[in-house]
């Protein structure tokens, strides 16, 4: 082989790098202009993700929720990071397109088709994802971890009136309305003891909130996974099928990973991934037919007993 050989072998491969160079600097291009644009709006977006533990804190008498940080430089960099997932979700379009265009002069046409209502979906399931998660998960376990707190002191004090007071059922029901009323009026303050209250911390309860929405958010992707391995051939929908059981329990490790360390937040992201493990088994069942109705119009199918025939 001549230098001028070797020199022509390496062209493609200086070309394709040099095409990489360039699609990186656009996409890391995006993700900052987006970023630094998502800061100057990052409060809004940071009392947006705080919502539903304002509303809980509302819900359960506290009429102006206050959120603390502890060190100066907390809230700068909360706002950072606020910046940071929201500056890449707003350049995601820019950077799916510059590896969209990077990837696709190697695929044939009939790969692109597959493999463009991936790229599409994959977004959306992950938006669809994130909704849910802030809008249903974590104002339900803000409630139940707020709301149990709350009756925890509102327990503490009914027992002092059930003790001394209320020796029989009647006289204990109708202590509890007095010990309530007065739990209320005194704020949780008692006269002995330590009075626990919640102080929340911005940066620690924006990481619950972000932890769940990239945790449904992530698991949602579940549908275009398995399709897109069953489109590969890599799974198949009687696989699937069969491995339900082990389905289940894997879900459920995985949950106990992303989520917080609750049993109610876990179970939520069960019982909607799930699901999403049935729909992936019909899309493949899907697939799977219309592989077998284009391999029979070809005469190119084989059946299940023709096959063992020939093995044997």
């Amino acid at each position: 082989m001549s230098k001028d050989d070797i020199e022509d072998s390496s062209a493609p491969l200086i070309e394709h790098l040099a095409e990489l160079r360039n699609r990186l600097i656009w996409a890391v291009s995006a993700f900052v202009v987006a970023m630094l644009l998502c800061f100057v709006v990052a409060d809004p977006i940071l009392r947006f993700l705080l919502r539903p533990i304002e509303e809980a804190m509302r819900n359960l008498g506290n009429p102006n929720p206050v959120m603390q940080y502890t060190a100066p430089q907390e809230y700068f960099f909360v706002l950072v990071r606020i910046s940071m997932v929201a500056g890449l979700a707003l350049s995601f379009p820019v950077i799916a397109y510059q590896l969209w265009r990077f990837v696709a002069p190697g695929l044939y046409r009939s790969e692109k088709q597959a493999f463009l209502p991936f790229l599409i979906a994959s977004p959306l399931l992950f938006f669809a994802g994130a909704v849910f998660a802030h809008y249903i998960v974590t104002p339900l376990a803000m409630n139940f971890f707020l709301g149990f707190a709350d009756a925890s002191s509102v327990l503490t004090a009914l027992l002092p009136a059930i003790g001394a007071d209320a020796p029989t059922t009647g006289s204990i029901l109708g202590a509890v309305p007095d010990a309530v009323a007065e739990a209320a009026a005194d704020s949780g303050s008692t006269s002995e003891g330590i009075n626990i209250v919640f102080q929340g911390k911005v940066n620690e309860t924006l990481d619950i909130s972000l932890k769940l929405i990239i945790a449904f958010g992530l698991c949602f992707q579940l549908p275009v996974l398995l399709t897109l391995m069953g489109k590969a051939g890599l799974v198949s929908a009687r696989g699937l099928g069969a491995m339900r059981k082990y389905a289940m329990v894997l879900i459920l490790i995985v949950a106990a990973l992303v989520t917080p360390p609750d049993v109610m937040s876990q179970m939520i992201l069960f019982f909607a991934v799930y699901p999403l493990y049935e729909v992936s088994i019909f899309l493949i069942r899907r697939i799977e037919k219309k592989r077998e109705a284009e391999l029979r119009a070809q005469g190119l199918w084989q059946d299940e007993d023709e096959k063992e025939d020939q093995t044997a």
